[in-house]
Formats: structure tokens, C-alpha cells, sequence
């Protein structure tokens, strides 16, 4: 069986989507571990309830990037993920970091358009100013330290509606990216497989 480390710093229901999807066998892999970055957040909590080790690696004060991600590296490979999920994980990871595992991410965006945090809220504006018709949710492999730009696994569009409130198209968005998220791994584990063969 697969093994997959998630790797998140919120609520946490874009892991859990991923670990529900794993326990009933839409995903043939199993969540080894999840790492966060925080203390007192929701993905610890849904870890717990699922029964899966969960660990806090928090950036030291004034730690280099470099150093911080040498740390989160170790703790990760106890865990020999063939794949590495970032679900809501809001650190830029170094070169270094990349190169030791095979990763995706999961970004609330339109590949090309929207890089960063705040891509939901800054979209819903986009639109407002009617700059943008339409965003989406995309999984991206992450091959090196550029943010929300590696090669594309899987993406869906998400529309504006007449008079959408920002609560109710990020609630769409969250939607989408609980099916994308699960999806876009079980077709990355497929890649994996592939290349091994």
C-alpha cells in the first residue's frame, strides 16, 4: 500500500477528504502520517479521530527556511512517503525540501493565474472588478521551490454566480477542491507507478 504524508496547517478538510477517501478505498494508499506547522489547529484534531499520527514541526524563531525545511525533511521520511500532499500547507518549501520527495499540491486557483495565499478572496475580487469570469481548483506537482507552478495533474473550473458573496463561492471552491484533491492523488499514485515500472 501507498503511503502518503499530508502535509497541512488548518482546519483541515481537505485532509480529511483525502483520509476518508483512503479508509473506504477511493484512494489506494494509506495516510501514514500528517504534519503541521501549527499547534491547536482542526488537522490535528481530524488526525486524532482517524487514528493517524499526527506531529507539529513549528519554525524555530528567526530559523532559515533552509533549516526549517532540513527539520520538516526528517521528521517526514520517518514516515517513507511515496508521495507527500500538501493540503493547505502555508510554508514556501526550498529546493532542498522538494528534491527529497515526490509532491503535489492543492491550490485554490486557475493554473497561471492566482499564485499564493488569499487566492479564494482574491479571485472573488478579481471578479468584482470584472476581471475574472471564472476560477477554479487545481493539483500541481511541486518539482522545485516556485510557487503554484509546477506541471498540472488535474484542475476544475469554478463559476461565478450573479450576486455570488464571497462566503458562498468559497464554499463552492471548498467543494471542488474535496473532490479534486482525491482525484489528483489517486492519478499522481498512478504516474508514480508508471515511472517504477
Amino acid at each position: 500500500m501507498k503511503q502518503l504524508v499530508v502535509l497541512a496547517s488548518g482546519n483541515g478538510t481537505n485532509a480529511q477528504a483525502l483520509m476518508d477517501a483512503c479508509a473506504d478505498g477511493r484512494v489506494k494508499a494509506e495516510v501514514a502520517a500528517v504534519v503541521t506547522n501549527r499547534a491547536a489547529i482542526g488537522v490535528l484534531d481530524r488526525a486524532a479521530g482517524a487514528g493517524i499520527p499526527a506531529d507539529i514541526v513549528s519554525a524555530e524563531p528567526d530559523e532559515e527556511r533552509a533549516d526549517y525545511d532540513k527539520r520538516l525533511a526528517d521528521r517526514v521520511r520517518e514516515f517513507r512517503p511515496d508521495l507527500v500532499v500538501l493540503a493547505g500547507w502555508d510554508r514556501i518549501l526550498t529546493a532542498g525540501f522538494c528534491k527529497s520527495f515526490r509532491i503535489v499540491n492543492l491550490h485554490p486557483a486557475k493554473p497561471g493565474t492566482i499564485t499564493g495565499l488569499g487566492a479564494i478572496e482574491k479571485a472573488y475580487e478579481a471578479w468584482q472588478r470584472g476581471e475574472l469570469r471564472e476560477s477554479g481548483v487545481m493539483v500541481h506537482w511541486v518539482p522545485d521551490a516556485q510557487v503554484d507552478a509546477g506541471p498540472v495533474i488535474e484542475w476544475k473550473a469554478v463559476a461565478f454566480h450573479a450576486n455570488d458573496t464571497l462566503e458562498a463561492f468559497a464554499h463552492r471552491m471548498h467543494e471542488t477542491e474535496h473532490k479534486v484533491i482525491v482525484s489528483a492523488v489517486s492519478a499522481a499514485l498512478e504516474q508514480i507507478a508508471i515511472v517504477a515500472r
